[in-house]
C-alpha cells in the first residue's frame, strides 16, 4: 500500500485503551494529549515533575531516570515518543526504552522526529530507523519548522519582543512553516486509526516563506515593525552557543545553512490526507497568538 493510501487509513479511529503521552507539557505533547481527551480516549501525561493535566492521569517520567519507566508505561498500549530536550545522539536512552515499552505491552509507538532528518540520519534518525523493528504499529512525523517558534518563550519569539529582531542564518531560504496544531492532529490519526501509517510523514504547511516573510507578515499582523537580520553561519553558532552547548549549537545554525541551501523550500499534502482538511497558514497563526500581544 502507499503511503497515502496508509495515511488514510490512519483517519478510521478506533477505541485506544490508554496512549502514554511524553513531554505532555510541550508545544506538541499538551496538545497531543488535549485532542486524545476530546476524542474520549485515555491519556498518561508524562512530564519530569508529573505536572497535573486536566483528565489525564500525570505520571513523571524522565529520560534520564529509567526507575521512571515501569509505572509510566503500565497500562499504555500507545505511546506519542518526544526525544530528550537538546540531545544530539538520543538513540542510547531512547532505544532501551523502546524495548521496555515493546515488552510491557505497547503495540503502537508515534515518534515526533523533523523533516530535516531521514532515517539513519543523524539525533532521531537512528530512531526512527530501529521502530520498524521494534513495533508492528509505528509512524513517525517529520514536521518542517514550527510557527510557534515566532510565540510564547522560543528565542525567535523573545528576539522578536525584544528587539524587533528575526536572526538567522537562512538567507533567502524558505521554510514550509507548520502549526503544532495540524502537527497533533495528524499525531492523533497515527494513534488511534484502526491501522497504523507505518511510514514516515512529513508535514507542512500550505505555502513556503522566507524569514523576510515572516517578519514582513509579522509587522503587518501586529503594527509593530519586525525585521530579518541575516547573520553568517559562524555569528549565530557563536551566538546560539551562548544558550545551549557548543555542539547543539553547531548543529542548530547548520540547520539554518541548509534552509539557505533550498532543504525546506517545499509543501506536501499529507496534513490534508490525514486530516480531511488544508494545514493552517502562518498568518492565521500570527492573528490568534501575536496579534495585540507584541
Amino acid at each position: 500500500m502507499s503511503a497515502a493510501g496508509t495515511a488514510r487509513g490512519a483517519g478510521r479511529t478506533s477505541a485506544v485503551r490508554t496512549t502514554l503521552v511524553l513531554g505532555a507539557t510541550g508545544t506538541t505533547g499538551g496538545r497531543v494529549a488535549a485532542r486524545l481527551l476530546a476524542a474520549g480516549h485515555e491519556v498518561k501525561a508524562a512530564s519530569r515533575r508529573a505536572t497535573p493535566a486536566e483528565g489525564a492521569r500525570a505520571v513523571r517520567f524522565d529520560w534520564y531516570e529509567p526507575a521512571t519507566f515501569a509505572d509510566a508505561l503500565d497500562g499504555a498500549d500507545s505511546i506519542y515518543l518526544v526525544a530528550p530536550v537538546g540531545a544530539l545522539d538520543p538513540a542510547p536512552v531512547m532505544l532501551p526504552f523502546l524495548r521496555q515499552a515493546r515488552a510491557a505491552g505497547v503495540r503502537r509507538a508515534v515518534l515526533l522526529s523533523s523533516s530535516a532528518i531521514p532515517a539513519g540520519g543523524p539525533a532521531m534518525g537512528q530512531v526512527h530507523e530501529a521502530l520498524p523493528g521494534l513495533f508492528g504499529e509505528w509512524a513517525v512525523l517529520r514536521p518542517s519548522w514550527f510557527m510557534q517558534n515566532f510565540t510564547g518563550d522560543h528565542a525567535h519569539a523573545r528576539s522578536i519582543r525584544e528587539e524587533g529582531l528575526l536572526l538567522s542564518a537562512t538567507e533567502d531560504g524558505r521554510v514550509g512553516f507548520v502549526d503544532a496544531d495540524d502537527i497533533a492532529a495528524v499525531a492523533v490519526h497515527a494513534l488511534t486509526g484502526d491501522r497504523a501509517p507505518n511510514t514516515d510523514l512529513v508535514l507542512t504547511g500550505p505555502q513556503t516563506l522566507s524569514y523576510d516573510d515572516i517578519a514582513a507578515l509579522v509587522t503587518e499582523v501586529t503594527g509593530r515593525q519586525v525585521t530579518h537580520r541575516r547573520l553568517t553561519f559562524a555569528r549565530l553558532r557563536d551566538r546560539l552557543a551562548a544558550e545551549v552547548p557548543p555542539d547543539f549549537a553547531e548543529l542548530l545554525a547548520g540547520m539554518d545553512r541548509a534552509i539557505a541551501e533550498g532543504a525546506e523550500d517545499r509543501t506536501t499534502d499529507t496534513v490534508q490526507r490525514v486530516t480531511g482538511r488544508p494545514p493552517r497558514g502562518f498568518r492565521a497563526l500570527a492573528e490568534r497568538e501575536l496579534s495585540g500581544r507584541l
